[in-house]
């Protein structure tokens, strides 16, 4: 069955009402968004319904003149050789002392909650969460991480209310020439 992207988010909003409550997840104190811009390997999430058997999934991120964030977000369907999948949502900074908060749009004029509460010194690492719980991405400058520090987001994850149990592993293999890049 195909669905169309407005279809898909429709059902994501319906089944993300039935969440329990929460406070709000608090994201980071401040990021440098021009170090924030540039390719993040999808290391694990909790998968939206476009992201599951997501392989090799890489969301890039690309400041544009008017503050707002083009995005590009691409994987392979189902497996390594599986086709080609590329979206292109735009982010929208709503916290702009933080740059922590954005709205990434799908479709206009439904903004989704997205939340960087998690992100390295050396930003090259960090976790995106949302406050229903519902979806959360770890991701990384490089297609793998540490296992210990795997662990450690996971943990974090836990601590602000999500089920941990639902996160998957995103498959990532390249080229040792593209992992370096």
């Amino acid at each position: 069955m195909r669905l169309s992207i407005t279809g898909i988010i429709v059902m994501m909003m319906l089944l993300s009402g039935c969440q329990k409550s929460h406070p709000p997840i608090e994201p980071v104190s401040y990021v440098d968004i021009d170090r924030f811009m540039g390719d993040w390997y999808v290391i694990a999430n909790i998968p939206t319904f476009i992201e599951k058997g997501a392989h090799n999934a890489i969301e890039s991120y690309e400041l544009n003149d008017d503050g707002t964030i083009q995005t590009t977000f691409t994987f392979h369907e189902g497996s390594f050789d599986g086709e080609l999948k590329t979206y292109h949502p735009k982010g929208f900074i709503t916290d702009e002392q933080t740059n922590a908060i954005w709205g990434m749009q799908f479709i206009w004029p439904i903004k989704a909650d997205y939340r960087i509460m998690y992100l390295t010194e050396d930003y090259s690492q960090t976790i995106v969460a949302r406050n229903k719980r519902d979806y959360v991405w770890i991701m990384a400058r490089t297609p793998t991480i540490p296992e210990a520090d795997y662990q450690h987001m996971l943990k974090l994850i836990e601590n602000v209310g999500y089920d941990i149990s639902q996160i998957q592993r995103v498959p990532q293999q390249w080229p040792e020439k593209q992992a370096d890049k």
